[in-house]
């Protein structure tokens, strides 16, 4: 087992200082997993919102919380909009004899009701897989084919882990969406996830996917919004500040998780990712959702400029850039420069599977992805 200091850590920090913290993330990412490790120190009361019995108990949810104290845990509370007019109730009273953890996967009813009902609060914690910070290094060739869902990743065999993700999408698109609440037909997304793989770390063209499936833009822009929210997919949106140059202003998309990105490619193991065409764009796209982990919190965006010259990630408030590469030993380029220039930037880093950290000029360094 793969113990999440980090985590358990930041969910006591918001517990000590909140009446409620949402704990929300994609289903099977280990939310559960981190409840029941905070339960084992404590007496909680646990509610499972997938067992029908529970369910049954919290048709009347004032009389079910009101008298509990300690540490309250609602699985699934997504199934239970009810249940956040209640929770800002309790969540006001004076001596607080109850703190409430929620568990939920991303829905457009759980996001409403924990930004409206529960304004001012509740802290809502964004948990995702595994992570390279979790795992010694020699792990990360594993994480990045395998992916970070704790099943996949810790799987016997690649072929195992291959089939429970794909057993993963195929439960996604036939049950998990409808409990979500997006009623969109599972063959239908299918096709459109399906086909989003190809356009993976490139810039969204929803007019073009949309004619290839014979849908409306308006439909390919639903279906993009569904796996975003249940945080499947990234829309990385572009640095808008006018610096004088033409801007590209189209969001980039990524799979947020590279395991099934790869089970959709059809690539189950490391020796057939090294010989995939998407190889490059499968490095940056998990190479950029473990920086962004890392810099949780922090503004992200892209820089791109139609002459051509891009950074792959540009944190404002921190000036920093980062561009990911798959070379063995990258070498400093005009854009780089350019980049440097255009934003004032005091760092940039360039992101590679290597283990040496070295300069490539001024401001300009290499590193591996474990230091970004």
């Amino acid at each position: 087992m793969i113990h999440r200091a980090n985590y358990l850590n930041e969910i006591r920090t918001g517990l000590g200082r909140s009446p409620v913290v949402a704990l929300i993330g994609p289903r099977q990412c280990g939310k559960t997993t981190l409840a029941r490790e905070l339960m084992a120190s404590a007496s909680p009361n646990y509610f499972d919102l997938e067992d029908p019995a529970t369910a049954l108990v919290l048709r009347n949810p004032m009389s079910a919380l009101s008298g509990l104290t300690g540490l309250v845990v609602i699985d699934e509370a997504q199934r239970a909009p009810e249940l956040f007019p209640v929770l800002r109730v309790l969540a006001d009273r004076e001596e607080q004899p109850a703190t409430f953890l929620i568990l939920g996967s991303a829905s457009p009813e759980l996001s409403r009701q924990a930004s409206e009902s529960l304004a001012g609060r509740v802290e809502i914690i964004e948990l995702t897989g595994f992570g390279v910070s979790e795992l010694p290094a020699a792990d990360e060739h594993q994480l990045w084919v395998r992916g970070g869902f704790p099943r996949s990743f810790l799987a016997k065999t690649d072929r195992d882990s291959f089939d429970w993700r794909r057993q993963f999408t195929r439960t996604f698109l036939e049950r998990d969406l409808a409990g979500l609440g997006f009623g969109m037909a599972p063959q239908a997304m299918g096709r459109f996830w399906t086909m989003l793989a190809h356009y993976h770390g490139q810039n969204w063209n929803g007019n073009e996917i949309a004619a290839s499936m014979g849908i409306s833009p308006t439909t390919a822009r639903h279906y993009l919004d569904a796996l975003e929210q249940t945080f499947m997919i990234r829309r990385l949106l572009p640095w808008h500040i006018n610096v004088g140059k033409r801007l590209v202003k189209t969001p980039k998309i990524y799979f947020r998780d590279s395991g099934i990105f790869h089970a959709l490619q059809g690539i189950g193991s490391h020796g057939d990712l090294l010989a995939h065409p998407k190889l490059g764009a499968s490095w940056e796209g998990f190479a950029l959702e473990q920086i962004l982990c890392a810099h949780a919190g922090e503004a992200a965006y892209f820089y791109a400029i139609h002459s051509g010259s891009e950074l792959d990630l540009y944190f404002p408030s921190l000036n920093k850039g980062i561009e990911i590469k798959f070379q063995d030993a990258p070498k400093l380029t005009r854009s780089m420069h350019i980049a440097m220039e255009d934003l004032k930037l005091n760092e940039l880093q360039v992101v590679y599977p290597g283990s040496r950290e070295y300069m490539l000029a001024e401001g300009i360094r290499a590193v591996p992805l474990s230091r970004a």
